[in-house]
């Protein structure tokens, strides 16, 4: 006889179309409630959702509730993390996804006791290939999760072992009915007959047959749902009208139970992102892109500045408590929540998301302006000095770009080569200005001044800092200048050349022309803040370039193109005779850099509301092989057919269009294409073209019956009682600026190759003067004030020099040993890499959470950390 092992939960969305604050409201009664009932029933468990931020909520307002959880979590009844937040599984960086896990599993155990080791992710949409791997990186060996399966193409079974790019694998637990498949309300209790028959003994058949299983997870809870009261009594009446036995059991029981089973079960390796019996948005990685790219910045933002210069800080006697860094982390973590970083919230919840990320960029542009400010300090620095850092851990020789501070453009980096202005503010003279001085307090006049950003090639050490020093000319450094206008525009890199030619931008490469790889296309978007959706009859229109112009540079020069659209306005003006139009104005800066990759940066002003605008590449490569970089590894898409009765196998059109993200190559046999994104994280490859969504904009949470997606609104504006939302700020008007890089080769892609390329494309500059003509370049410079005492330290530093091709994920303090830092390797190839011996005689091999292990190479597609001294 089959066994239903109930689980007791609530599913915590932290903000929907209510708030962060509406939720803790909602706590307040629901999770008092729980502690209540597990107190007095001591039969009863319950899963708090699997993130431990909101349980930190609930006790910031409840703190005496404090003791009270502890006790049941010791007890095994009551289970708390293993995640900060519920993470979104196809957007974050992998560093993030581990993050997330290492500062949930730390937090919990600290404050309420044993994490739940469980990858729990009931309500995310869709899974990238590595969520085993991630998860590994703390030791846990199972994932419980809904959305993404299909039994007819995947695996036959809804628990199986899934294998990760490389060698990790978990134990893959799929409730395919969702996390209310056993949802008891009081109303179900009192029409027991019904729901069994109707809803509870259907799904018990249905995952037993899929897998021949004689044990099946049956979740019990939904949205902000309380405890059921009297467990065991509601049990008894199940088994009393069900054909099948039901006992109470908790996931990590659950679990182990499965693990037992492991050797038996089918093995799955691939992507969960089908929408068969759950919708999963194959269209959401575009929606309200502001918060993916502000979210992508912030990875890049802390992994590549704040956390390595806090390791270098710490070096010569700077340490930014752990404390910080992690609140820091808390308040991505929080934007990275499944319904939060795909965008599918109100507007209400959509300014709270880009306040947390403007409080986030505070936190981190002040520890970095604090570390840099005290070693230059330390250094005993003046205003004709400029502090590099590098800060990664390989020597640099290249580009790099400085902010000065001077009163005349008469200026010079010594030690660095080809420099030039790129950038540049005046400040004009200002009259009758207070100065403190030993006297007292006097008024001066405050001299001119410039605010220069200098371009040119340094040699830097590994991991470290070097100081340059700045002198006064009797020339101006060159700066860009623009070239007279010529019919063709063009900039050049041997024998590379980007061409404006009849209004198209063409790219030659010795004999070879490509027209047209890079062009602009607008569609209309009948879809909501969870799809796209295309309007009938309406085809997708390229945009045209009216315009362009050549900056000449010693480093390289700039083509700069510009274009106009009159499109119409609104939804409503596709479907009139005489419409609406509102002006699309978009312009490109495109140059080679040193690599050959062409560096874009793309300004649009959008003044119309719901469409899509994305970019279109034609390299002229002919290929069904489509390279995506995931999460620690590299997957390759191929386009499936799409039977026309889809709708019969699948709730949402599976659509051919995919999440990456940093970079896609169309890989020809000798031949490849990449593009390099900055927070775009949506692609589609058709026609041997290939498409990257810049923007979906709509002004609606949910809309029902979408041409991809019929029936019900997803968002619940269609179920009763709820309204429809309207979404302006989903509209994203105005000005949105988009970074990216792009390159056609020659060559055979490689994955070696391509890790190179993409840390070039996302290696910060990272500098420092002290100067006392603008304060508030940095926010924080007047108020660091000088301290007594300071320790002697070197001009120059370098902590590591590893071989270029250690590709590093994060690197950043110990959060166990205040004299260490842990720096993790990744291995994106298809090859084991040996831990360099530098690194194994600088410290010991550990696993995310610092516990040691005893590898010392790294699996491919993997990821091994190590705790090195300082």
């Amino acid at each position: 006889m089959t066994t239903a092992h109930l689980v007791n939960h609530t599913h915590w969305d932290r903000e929907w179309y209510f708030t962060t604050m509406d939720a803790q409201v909602l706590s307040e009664q629901l999770f008092t409630e729980v502690l209540d009932e597990l107190e007095k029933n001591k039969d009863a468990n319950f899963c708090l959702d699997g993130q431990v931020s909101v349980v930190d909520e609930y006790v910031d307002i409840h703190p005496e509730a404090k003791d009270r959880i502890q006790c049941l979590v010791a007890e095994g009844r009551l289970f708390v993390g293993p995640w900060y937040t519920q993470t979104d599984a196809l957007i974050p960086d992998a560093e993030s996804i581990i993050r997330n896990l290492v500062i949930g599993m730390k937090d919990t155990e600290r404050n309420y006791g044993q994490p739940m080791k469980v990858g729990y992710l009931p309500d995310t949409f869709g899974f990238n290939a590595q969520m085993p791997t991630l998860l590994q990186q703390v030791g846990i060996d199972n994932i419980l999760f809904w959305r993404g399966t299909n039994f007819k193409r995947q695996v036959n079974s809804v628990y199986f072992r899934w294998r990760g790019l490389g060698e990790k694998e978990a134990v893959a637990v799929d409730f395919p009915f969702g996390y209310f498949t056993g949802q008891i309300t009081p109303d179900s209790k009192k029409k027991i007959t019904e729901f069994v028959k109707e809803r509870y003994d259907p799904a018990i058949k249905f995952e037993s047959e899929h897998g021949n299983h004689q044990d099946v997870l049956v979740p019990s809870g939904i949205d902000q749902m309380n405890i059921v009261k009297d467990i065991g009594e509601t049990i008894k009446n199940l088994n009393e009208h069900s054909q099948y036995h039901t006992v109470l059991d908790t996931y990590p029981d659950f679990v182990a139970l499965v693990r037992r089973e492991k050797a038996k079960l089918p093995v799955y390796q691939g992507e969960l992102r089908l929408p068969t019996y759950a919708r999963v948005h194959r269209t959401i990685g575009s929606v309200r892109h502001r918060i993916k790219q502000q979210s992508f910045a912030l990875e890049q933002k802390i992994l590549k500045v704040v956390e390595p210069l806090c390791v270098i800080g710490g070096r010569v006697g700077i340490h930014i408590g752990n404390g910080l860094l992690i609140k820091l982390w808390k308040k991505l973590l929080e934007c990275q929540a499944h319904d939060t970083l795909g965008g599918s919230v109100s507007d209400n919840v959509a300014v709270d998301i880009l306040h947390r990320f403007k409080e986030a960029n505070e936190l981190a542009d002040g520890i970095k302006n604090m570390v840099q400010k005290k070693i230059a300090e330390f250094l005993h620095l003046t205003s004709s000095q400029v502090l590099f850092f590098n800060n990664e851990p390989y020597s640099y020789k290249g580009k790099k770009t400085v902010k000065v501070v001077a009163h005349s453009k008469h200026v010079k980096i010594l030690g660095m080569k080809q420099q030039e202005i790129t950038a540049m503010k005046y400040h004009p003279r200002r009259k009758h200005i207070l100065i403190m001085t030993s006297k007292g307090e006097e008024f001066r006049d405050e001299p001119e001044y410039f605010e220069l950003e200098i371009t040119g090639h340094v040699a830097l050490p590994g991991l470290g800092y070097k100081v340059f020093n700045v002198t006064e000319e009797k020339s101006e450094l060159p700066q860009l200048q623009e070239r007279v206008s010529v019919e063709n525009q063009a900039i050049s890199l041997g024998t590379k050349k980007l061409l404006f030619q009849a209004g198209k931008i063409n790219l030659i490469d010795g004999k070879r022309e490509v027209s047209n790889i890079l062009s602009l296309v607008d569609s209309a978007n009948d879809g909501d803040t969870y799809d796209y959706s295309p309007l009938s009859d309406e085809a997708e229109i390229e945009l045209p370039f009216k315009s362009a112009r050549v900056l000449k540079s010693s480093n390289g020069d700039l083509l700069c193109v510009k274009g106009t659209a009159e499109l119409p306005a609104t939804l409503a003006d596709y479907s009139t005779k005489d419409p609406q139009l509102a002006t699309l104005t978009y312009s490109f800066n495109l140059r080679f850099d040193e690599n050959g990759q062409i560096r874009a940066h793309l300004s649009v002003d959008n003044q119309v509301e719901s469409h899509r605008l994305r970019l279109k590449f034609s390299p002229q490569i002919e290929t069904n092989a489509v390279v995506a970089q995931i999460q620690a590894g590299y997957v390759q898409t191929t386009n499936k057919t799409i039977p026309e009765n889809w709708n019969e196998e699948f709730v949402e059109k599976p659509v051919n269009i995919y999440n990456f993200d940093k970079s896609v190559t169309l890989a020809g046999e000798n031949k490849h294409f990449t593009f390099w994104g900055y927070g775009q994280k949506e692609y589609e490859y058709a026609d041997q073209q290939l498409f990257i969504t810049l923007l979906a904009t709509t002004g609606e949470l949910g809309k029902p019956n979408l041409a991809w997606r019929p029936g019900r609104a997803s968002g619940d504006t269609t179920s009763r009682g709820h309204i429809m939302m309207h979404t302006p700020l989903a509209q994203e008007l105005g000005t949105n600026e988009f970074d990216f890089a792009f390159c056609l080769s020659d060559k055979k892609f490689t994955e070696a190759e391509n890790n190179k390329l993409t840390r070039q494309w996302l290696v910060p500059n990272v500098s420092y003067q002290s100067q006392e003509l603008n304060y508030f370049i940095n926010r924080l410079d007047n108020k660091i004030w000088e301290t007594d005492g300071n320790p002697e330290i070197p001009a120059e530093i370098s902590l590591l020099d590893l071989p270029e091709d250690i590709d590093i994920s994060a690197l950043y303090p110990s959060y166990t040993d205040p004299d260490s830092y842990i720096l993790r390797v990744q291995n994106l190839t298809r090859t084991a890499k040996k831990i360099p011996e530098v690194l194994l005689a600088k410290g010991e091999v550990v696993n995310a959470l610092e516990e040691r292990q005893n590898e010392t190479e790294v699996a491919p597609y993997d990821l091994l950390s190590v705790k090195v001294k300082l």
